[in-house]
């Protein structure tokens, strides 16, 4: 059985802030933007080549019985994968995005500058404070 990671919920104050920000500074892709019912909207991005998408969340009501809606910017795990670090950060930074020099982790703690295979790293945070990782990876997802 295969089980595959296909949303994850980033909680905002502003959905059309961050829907412009994920949009237009990270080149996320809109897949649905979308007024459910009265006070319910759905929008929905995917990062370029990816097959997970962020569902942006708002407020407190929760769409189903069982989700709750965590305070905007208390994501601090988002990662994403790219082939090329310098070249994703460098792209960020071109569109706007406040974004840290790449770095990785050595016997010292992080510096500046590319590490080793899985150990170059960038950081970034979206208007809320919701918190992203840049990791290169050594192939294309399909290829590991």
């Amino acid at each position: 059985m295969e089980w595959t990671l296909e949303i994850v919920s980033v909680p905002v104050s502003d959905l059309d802030r961050a829907k412009n920000f994920y949009a237009d500074k990270c080149g996320f892709e809109i897949d649905v933007d979308l007024k459910v019912a009265e006070g319910v909207r759905v929008v929905q991005l995917t990062p370029p080549g990816s097959r997970c998408s962020i569902a942006l969340t708002q407020g407190t009501a929760p769409p189903a019985a069982w989700v709750t809606t965590p305070p905007p910017g208390s994501l601090h795990a988002g990662q994403l994968c790219v082939l090329d670090v310098t070249a994703a950060r460098e792209e960020l930074a071109r569109r706007g995005v406040e974004v840290s020099p790449v770095m990785h982790l050595g016997e010292k703690g992080w510096a500046e500058g590319r590490g080793d295979t899985w150990n170059s790293w960038a950081f970034f945070k979206d208007p809320d404070g919701n918190g992203w990782t840049l990791q290169e990876a050594p192939a294309p997802l399909a290829e590991r």
